[in-house]
């Protein structure tokens, strides 16, 4: 393909993000949905196609997404939710993967157990940008945002590992339980270690991070670093991947600046909206790819393989999870809490998930590119050169669980979560980040307090009262919120000060900006001043809340 069309494709691409993104925002309807159904459109007429490259998913497109949500994820909510995540994660995985491998052996003709299984570790793992994008946008309680976040950052490395093996089985490599187990637990402690290697090897590189430019620069390279590290010693780069992105998250509020954070977050936040974007049309552009080969079989054969594939996805998932969380209570305990814990010791499950919160779950598996980029490795033969047991059909029922969960799935989630009154108390999320404020406020005053006793001659009283004053002025308010907010549930109670304030300072940033371009317009400012300004406006306007928090 020529450079000018690669270029012509990737500014359509753009375009039609844009567009997308435009138009959800409008109508409500997820973007995944739209920009797949939007590739799946172009796939279908005349024209340069793009065919996906497994390699380049998994080592291009991959790190960075998994990357971005571990920086986005909370390693202690993960952990207290320990148990919930590693059951979806590994061990519904897994039993989805064999529910369709003996579905395939079973029922369909001249397909092997190997190949279904296959077949069963591409379409296991949920995709959970989807999801996530319209949970969030819906005010899903935070703890359904962990368990999907979770499920989604390990749940690749499941399946990648139990591809491997069973592609191994079906060329003729031969099977073994226990070999099958140890390399699974060999890629995954791997896969732990590379990452963690990588989050502790970046710290020394803590003084460079404090520039916002360096920073970014290490913070886009980390991902691919933790991969090929992982890769280079045949285990889990998907693994090495998220321990590193959710150590290097924990850890890194304790070394990063201010600027830096502000940066690097707008940095990602774009790196996702554009590789989110082109994942789901590169879904939607591989129809031609996927049914080109099914010409040689029965319709029958189609339907049956394309039915235990679909009902497979859909069914096992909710099952699994009311079967889990029924389990008798000694299996809900994590490691280290004995019976005699209490119910606020954190060493403790969460309490069980509920009938609404596992429809949720449940509904919330939407299929994405790791299924199709797994699937597209399946080899052409075999080891001894027989063609891969119906590999296309293989390719075609991938695409159509792909397909169902993310147009089906993804266009009913906010309707289901609505309907289920499943919403996040927001005046409760509101009143504790208030309670911190004061908190952090209260202990700034304090510091105040000691530097003025320590008597330090560089430090004047009137610099100390000045920010003082700051403090209390703050203090007065967050405690007015808090007052405001009182004992409000559900949503954000509307406190008519606190609006009139946040217009008042809108409009006075407005006017010096526009009283800094006036100048910048008669030549009295020059545009490196009126950037440097600019930036010190901006910050102060991204302060300002877009609602009441």
């Amino acid at each position: 393909m020529h450079a000018e069309t690669v270029l012509l494709l990737a500014l359509a691409a753009v375009a039609v993000i844009v567009a997308v993104r435009w138009l959800g925002e409008r109508t409500g309807l997820p973007a995944a949905a739209l920009l797949t159904v939007a590739g799946l459109v172009y796939g279908l007429l005349p024209g340069p196609n793009l065919t996906l490259d497994p390699e380049i998913v998994l080592m291009v497109l991959l790190p960075p997404l998994l990357y971005s949500a571990a920086l986005d994820s909370s390693l202690i909510a993960i952990r207290a939710n320990l148990r919930t995540v590693v059951s979806l994660s590994v061990l519904l995985v897994l039993v989805t993967a064999l529910t369709v491998g003996a579905g395939f052996a079973l029922l369909v003709p001249g397909a092997t157990l190997a190949a279904g299984i296959a077949l069963g570790a591409a379409v296991a793992p949920p995709d959970p940008v989807a999801a996530l994008a319209i949970g969030r946008r819906v005010g899903l309680p935070p703890r359904m945002v962990t368990l999907i976040q979770g499920e989604g950052l390990l749940n690749d490395a499941t399946a990648l590992t139990l591809l491997t093996v069973a592609v191994a089985a079906a060329t003729g490599d031969g099977f073994s339980t226990w070999s099958a187990l140890g390399q699974f637990a060999l890629s995954s402690v791997g896969g732990i270690a590379a990452g963690l290697a990588v989050a502790y090897g970046i710290r020394p590189l803590r003084r460079l991070r404090r520039d916002p430019l360096s920073s970014n620069a290490i913070s886009l390279a980390t991902p691919f670093l933790a991969y090929l590290l992982a890769e280079s010693v045949h285990v889990s780069g998907v693994l090495a991947v998220v321990v590193a992105g959710l150590v290097i998250a924990h850890n890194s509020p304790y070394w990063v600046s201010g600027a830096t954070r502000l940066q690097t977050d707008a940095v990602w936040r774009l790196v996702d909206f554009l590789l989110e974007g082109v994942v789901f049309l590169l879904i939607g552009n591989q129809l031609p790819a996927v049914i080109g080969g099914l010409g040689r079989y029965e319709t029958s054969t189609v339907v049956v393989a394309s039915a235990v594939t679909v009902g497979a996805v859909l069914l096992v998932r909710p099952l699994w999870l009311w079967l889990t969380e029924h389990a008798p209570q000694a299996l809900h305990m994590r490691l280290g809490a004995g019976p005699e814990a209490e119910d606020d010791d954190p060493r403790t499950v969460p309490r069980q998930l509920s009938g609404r919160e596992i429809t949720v779950l449940s509904w919330a598996g939407t299929r994405g590119v790791i299924s199709l980029a797994a699937i597209f490795t399946l080899p052409l033969t075999t080891d001894s050169g027989e063609p891969f047991p119906a590999r296309d059909l293989l390719l075609f029922c991938a695409f159509l669980a792909v397909l169902v969960t993310l147009v089906g799935q993804g266009t009913t989630f906010a309707p289901l979560v609505r309907r289920l009154g499943m919403r996040a108390d927001a005046a409760d999320g509101a009143r504790l980040r208030n309670q911190a404020r004061v908190a952090a406020v209260e202990a700034g005053l304090l510091r105040l307090d000691e530097l003025q006793a320590e008597q330090h001659d560089h430090l004047d009283d009137a610099a100390i009262e000045a920010v003082r004053s700051v403090l209390r002025t703050r203090l007065e308010r967050y405690r007015q919120r808090l007052q405001v907010l009182g004992d409000a549930e559900g949503e954000i109670p509307m406190s008519p000060q606190y609006e009139a304030a946040l217009r008042v300072r809108r409009a006075v940033i407005d006017a010096e900006r526009t009283e800094l371009l006036r100048w910048r317009d008669l030549g009295r400012l020059p545009d490196e001043g009126l950037r440097t300004l600019e930036r010190e406006l901006d910050h102060q306007e991204h302060l300002l809340p877009s609602r009441p928090v």
